[in-house]
């Protein structure tokens, strides 16, 4: 409970989450969103917020996470969303300390790996529900490791109950029938408890059913997923730069995840080893697949590092175990989950606080907060995807864009014809000219800013963050 205190303050302040947790543009979408569908009751089945797709059919894919942030929004505007996302930051780090003790891991090397945690996590802790996502995978492994007798009708209400809830939060519940499916394999030699993962499996698989686009969104997000073309083509489905700053932690995460899996195996954990193999492949493959790594991989590094020392005669590992099993002990009769309700209205109460106060919110050094007020009212304005969502929110969704962040929406197509235009590649006048925009508002540096200013485009507004154009003749 301590290091989920620590985590909350640390996110919030330290890290600035207040301000840092906005840098990434679609959480202006997903309050707005939430908000629609508080207001009118329904959820919304075509784009209502661009021109280029409007009308087009739009899974709100994330809707009950929305709706629960839009009610959080009104109630405490963007510091009442930082606090929400920040708190659920901290209430999986204390689940993954649960989720070492599961796997049988020691609580000095739990308490080692925490930096690992949070600097692995911190470069996807943003306002959007993938946060709440890792919440439901960290469980459903959890619940795995501790399955234990028959797969009876309480056992099957809380996989059906859990992955149906997962389902309307956030896409990444086909995790649920295929964490089953991982340890029914690493499982084989034991019959039982292998049905017993079976089972859990297909109930989740039926259970992720239970959403308003029923099998629907299950084929919408195969769709996605497995379309290389579009992901290919968005940031935070890349590989990592490992050459970046700070990607030394990264590193070494990745690392230990694989060697804990390798020794997972040694220790006939088979289970253990896909789910590093599986995780490993998906986090060298894609940045946004990191976390993943921190969040399930150090448990299990953990878990067979333990067991390893545990084997070993030396007096010297087996007084550390004892040291540490006593200060686990102490952990464990500290109850400090009284206390985050008093740490929840402390925290904010320093987010009302003047100074923060005035930088809550999308950070104007990313966002044009400033040239907001001088962009016209009609007319077709041509924005990034980050801008664009930033636009949803400040206009509460009247101002329809040309492009955001729901990448599932617009298409590969679409991507490619942004992409040409952005870089200013041949033929990218024809595209422009297609589109009749009245204005452009781009990031002072974009290539594009500059190419219209050639082609007699007149800036409007211009200051260390955007350029606002008004139309001229683009030949």
């Amino acid at each position: 409970m301590a290091v989920a205190c620590i985590t909350l303050i640390y996110c919030l302040f330290f890290f600035q989450g207040y301000r840092q947790l906005f840098r990434d543009s679609d959480a202006g979408w997903h309050i707005r969103s939430g908000e629609t569908i508080l207001q009118t009751g329904r959820l919304p089945h075509t784009d209502p917020y661009s021109f280029t797709r409007a009308g087009t059919a739009w899974f709100a894919w994330e809707w009950l996470a929305d709706a629960a942030v839009g009610a959080v929004y009104r109630a405490g505007g963007l510091a009442g969303v930082a606090l929400f996302y920040a708190a659920a930051i901290a209430a999986g780090a204390w689940l993954w300390f649960r989720l070492h003790w599961a796997m049988g891991g020691n609580f000095l090397l739990a308490c080692a790996m925490a930096p690992l945690l949070l600097s692995v996590c911190n470069i996807h802790w943003l306002a959007r529900p993938h946060v709440i996502g890792w919440l439901f995978l960290m469980a459903a492994v959890w619940y795995a490791e501790c399955a234990a007798g028959d797969f009876g009708w309480r056992e099957a209400a809380v996989v059906a109950l859990a992955t149906a809830l997962w389902a309307n939060v956030h896409a990444s519940f086909f995790f649920a029938p295929l964490i089953g499916l991982v340890y029914a394999a690493g499982k084989f030699s034991d019959l039982p408890k292998a049905r017993w993962y079976l089972r859990a499996a297909a109930v989740a698989a039926v259970a992720g059913l239970a959403n308003p686009y029923g099998w629907g969104l299950y084929r919408h997000v195969f769709d996605y997923l497995r379309n290389s073309e579009l992901l290919n083509r968005i940031g935070e489905f890349q590989s990592f730069d490992f050459h970046a700053d700070g990607s030394g932690q990264i590193l070494a995460a990745l690392i230990l995840g694989m060697c804990g899996g390798t020794l997972a195996l040694v220790r006939k954990r088979p289970e253990h080893f896909l789910l590093a193999i599986l995780l490993t492949v998906l986090g060298l493959r894609s940045a946004r697949a990191l976390p993943l790594v921190a969040l399930v991989l150090l448990p299990i590094a953990n878990g067979a590092i333990t067991d390893a020392l545990s084997r070993t005669a030396g007096t010297g590992w087996q007084r550390f175990l004892a040291y540490s099993r006593r200060l686990r002990e102490l952990d464990c009769g500290f109850h400090g989950l009284a206390l985050a309700p008093l740490l929840l209205c402390l925290c904010w109460g320093v987010l009302q606080t003047p100074a923060i106060r005035a930088n809550t919110g999308f950070p104007p050094d990313q966002f044009p907060v400033a040239a907001y007020s001088h962009i016209p009212l009609d007319g077709r304005l041509f924005t990034t995807d980050k801008f664009g969502g930033y636009l949803i929110y400040r206009s509460a969704g009247t101002r329809r864009v040309f492009f955001d962040g729901r990448s599932d929406l617009y298409g590969a197509e679409f991507l490619k014809e942004y992409g040409r235009l952005v870089q200013v590649r041949p033929g990218w006048q024809d595209i422009w000219n297609r589109y009749a925009f009245s204005s452009a508002l781009l990031p002072t540096d974009a290539p594009l800013g500059a190419a219209l200013e050639q082609a007699g485009w007149q800036p409007v507004y211009r200051d260390g963050t955007a350029i606002l154009l008004a139309r001229g003749a683009v030949r």
